[in-house]
């Protein structure tokens, strides 16, 4: 699998980013800048499906479901002009409303989603997940459409991610950080 493509071979913060042009997708990782692809035709289908699951049952809720929000992960007291990692994940399910600005969330979203792309995988697999797990993301979602497969990360001992639990366009999945939410995968996976 491939990785994104990078933006020249330096090391940029936030402050950067912000200046680039808003047709064109980045994420910072280190300080390094990966472009991301547009999503395919399946992977947006599956980010409808997932979001529109999250926005029924949060509706009059304290929680917020956002897709492609714009995530900042400051190291501790770091001021935004200086964030290495300012992430856009697929879907971000955030319920500290004080995390929240125009600009995105700044520090963890409660859950996060990522859906895996060829351009993408080995990233949201390894780099990503180790990020979420560092920055205290209660449950990290790696959503794989050719395999239909769903891998789920949770904090365990020492708030690091045990082996994720697995499943399949076979099950229900019971959402951690939400009490009552169950999510048909058979529905969301239905003719991909």
């Amino acid at each position: 699998m491939g990785i994104p493509k990078r933006k020249e071979d330096q090391l940029f913060t936030y402050s950067d980013y912000m200046t680039w042009p808003d047709d064109e997708r980045w994420e910072l990782i280190d300080g390094e800048a990966y472009q991301m692809a547009p999503a395919s035709t399946n992977h947006q289908r599956v980010l409808r499906r997932l979001l529109n699951k999250f926005e029924n049952y949060l509706e009059g809720k304290s929680c917020e479901v956002f897709d492609n929000l714009g995530v900042r992960l400051p190291g501790e007291d770091e001021p935004d002009e200086y964030i290495k990692d300012a992430l856009i994940p697929d879907i971000a399910v955030v319920c500290d409303p004080e995390k929240l600005d125009d600009a995105g969330c700044k520090g963890a979203p409660d859950l996060i989603i990522e859906i895996l792309s060829p351009s993408t995988a080995a990233m949201d697999m390894k780099v990503k997940r180790f990020k979420y797990e560092i920055a205290g993301v209660k449950e990290y979602w790696i959503v794989d459409i050719p395999h239909k497969t769903v891998q789920i990360y949770k904090p365990g001992d020492n708030n690091k991610y045990g082996p994720p639990e697995v499943y399949t366009d076979e099950d229900k999945i019971k959402v951690g950080i939400l009490e009552d939410l169950e999510i048909d995968m058979s529905l969301v996976f239905a003719g991909i």
